[in-house]
């Protein structure tokens, strides 16, 4: 009988349709006193499908390419079922102008309403660049975030509301949430713009949050750095050095001095649909130095540096790296790499130090300049470098770049030992766009010397434009190249 009635409620749920959720959307608002500068490139509405009534987003300038700082924009909201997204470029180029949407591999095409105005339809969440006239320096960023699923309140029990409280009263208190409401945020009585969170702490940053000071964990655990507030221009994003347990998910990061999230010696880090643009010198994404069991998942990171650097030994930090993993990120970096791992180790150790089990996965990278190597492993200082793998990466936008670049070296710059190995490095199902792959310059594969060597690497479904990658056309063996 009970199976009767499962099967007769299932038949009236398929014949009258079974009700489906509205699509929404949510925009957070912008401080108008000593906030982010409004862009006045661009004007940009969204509604759910179907609606009629759009909603207007606030449009932000950021900051990009350190070596002529440009200002591109974003703008930035949480959704839920399909939404339509319509543009306006105010300095319009011109008629017939071509606009393109990017990652490419989304196939979004957009739809030209007029010279300036142009509208998409996005059926999920998702973090794009539309550039009107293949303008990539002042392009607009659609970040289109899932609908935030975590929300607090200042009146929570043991909970700081972060408005007019002085800094050292976190630690007085041990909150279990520091929260940061609409509006901007500047700690205070200190000098050095930080904020040190404590063990066993939430910080959330509500919509319409603007924090104005890096986020320091050191020596704590169970920290989560979560919400939908932007962190701006803060010497680094968030730190995290010497702890266990650290989530940091869902914020935006404006133009950090240095890297947006900073890693020594840690365990257990995930970090989550963060989004990061800077525009100066030195200014990475996400930098981990002897971390292990570490999560990168769905970030946007368009830097004026590396946007993921990997490395063993640097400053007070000690031990290797080991099973790291990023996943379904877009990789933009205006200068240097998307992936570059290794260049750092215990020089003083004649053992050294190991980094392995790295897993980037598909990751779309959209920018590749000065014959860097978009996917470097560039082994110095001791260390060993063993199972690496790239799989799924799709490349775009590159303009005289090596697609990989495999060494052991020597940098005068950067190391005061040459590396002692690198072994098992797997390529597998990458791609380069027509356009970009004309534009490569050759892989390298580099040996220091005889005993200090690339060993071994893998080639699997590694296309150029339509073709196979060759190894013997596409890439070039070298021997004693010193590094920069």
């Amino acid at each position: 009988m009970v199976k009767f009635v499962f099967y007769l409620l299932f038949t009236v749920l398929a014949l009258t349709g079974c009700p489906t959720a509205r699509a929404q959307v949510f925009v957070a608002p912008v401080p108008e006193k000593d906030g982010p500068q409004v862009s006045e490139f661009y004007r940009v509405e969204v509604r759910p499908a179907g609606e009629r009534a759009w909603q207007a987003v606030p449009v932000i300038r950021c900051d990009v390419n350190t070596r002529r700082v440009q200002q591109a924009a974003f703008a930035e909201w949480d959704m839920e079922g399909a939404v339509e997204v319509r543009i306006v470029r105010r300095n319009a180029l011109g008629r017939h102008c071509p606009t393109v949407v990017r990652p490419s591999s989304r196939g979004i095409v957009p739809k030209v309403i007029d010279d300036s105005t142009v509208m998409l339809r996005l059926e999920r969440p998702e973090f794009l660049s539309v550039e009107f006239g293949g303008d990539r320096l002042h392009n607009l960023h659609l970040l289109a975030n899932p609908v935030l699923a975590e929300r607090h309140t200042p009146s929570e029990p043991q909970s700081i509301d972060w408005q007019g409280v002085a800094a050292q009263d976190v630690f007085v208190r041990h909150p279990r949430l520091i929260y940061f409401g609409p509006g901007v945020h500047r700690p205070k009585d200190l000098p050095s713009a930080e904020i040190r969170i404590p063990s066993n702490c939430t910080v959330y940053l509500a919509p319409g949050a603007v924090v104005k000071a890096r986020l320091i964990v050191d020596h704590a655990e169970n920290v989560r750095i979560v919400g939908r507030g932007i962190v701006d221009h803060p010497l680094r994003g968030v730190e995290i050095t010497h702890s266990r347990g650290v989530l940091v998910e869902g914020i935006t990061f404006l133009n950090p001095a240095h890297y947006t999230v900073y890693g020594g010696e840690s365990t257990d880090i995930t970090v989550r649909g963060i989004k990061s643009f800077s525009s100066r010198p030195w200014s990475d994404g996400i930098d981990l130095m002897c971390c292990r069991r570490v999560r990168v998942e769905r970030c946007f990171l368009r830097t004026s540096d590396d946007c993921i650097a990997l490395y063993c030994h640097r400053w007070w930090f000690w031990g290797g790296a080991e099973d790291i993993e990023v996943r379904g990120c877009v990789l933009w970096p205006d200068v240097a790499h998307s992936v570059n791992i290794g260049s750092h180790g215990d020089d003083r150790n004649p053992e050294g130090e190991t980094l392995r089990d790295v897993l980037i996965k598909d990751c779309d990278v959209l920018q590749g300049i000065d014959g860097h190597g978009l996917l470097a492993v560039n082994c110095g200082d001791n260390n060993h470098i063993s199972n690496v793998r790239f799989d799924n990466i799709r490349c775009e936008g590159v303009s005289e770049a090596r697609l990989f670049d495999l060494r052991v070296l020597f940098s005068p710059k950067y190391n005061r030992a040459p590396g002692c190995c690198v072994d098992s490095i797997f390529f597998s199902r990458i791609t380069v766009d027509g356009a970009s792959a004309a534009r490569l310059t050759p892989s390298h594969v580099t040996d220091f010397d005889s005993l200090h060597s690339v060993r071994r690497y893998f080639l699997s479904d590694v296309n150029l434009g339509g073709r196979p990658f060759d190894p013997e056309r596409d890439a070039v063996r070298l021997q004693g190249e010193k590094g920069e």
